[in-house]
């Protein structure tokens, strides 16, 4: 029951019921990557979708799929021998937002204590 209700009142966790509806009627399951995410491409059509497995994090395609995802390739990793090149990184979760964001020296956000200010800086005026 749970699942049920999760499913039809949140969208960024999984599938909803719309989506699972038009999956169901028009789509064509491609494949499914390394973290569980399915991919879908409509029958006779040229839209294409996923169906994050759970939260749904844009960050969280790998390059070939990404790439599948976005019309830059016709062929979808799983019908070719896709590797990876050796410049593409591995996926990190997006940290925006939470406790372990980066936060550069000098953020008000920072646990380390900013640097003193020198008053070196001087403000740009019009006319100047």
């Amino acid at each position: 029951m749970k699942n049920l209700l999760v499913e039809l009142f949140t969208w960024w966790n999984g599938q909803t019921m719309g989506t699972r509806f038009f999956t169901w009627r028009k789509g064509e399951f491609v494949g499914e990557d390394e973290f569980g995410n399915k991919y879908y491409r409509e029958r006779g059509g040229k839209k294409r979708w996923v169906i994050y497995n759970g939260l749904a994090e844009a960050s969280a395609i790998p390059p070939g799929w990404h790439g599948w995802m976005h019309h830059r390739v016709d062929v979808a990793p799983v019908d070719e021998d896709y590797h990876a090149k050796s410049w593409q990184k591995p996926h990190h979760e997006n940290l925006t937002g939470t406790p372990g964001a980066y936060r550069p020296s000098g953020s008000i956000l920072t646990s380390k204590e900013r640097p003193e200010v020198t008053g070196d800086y001087k403000a740009w005026t019009p006319g100047q």
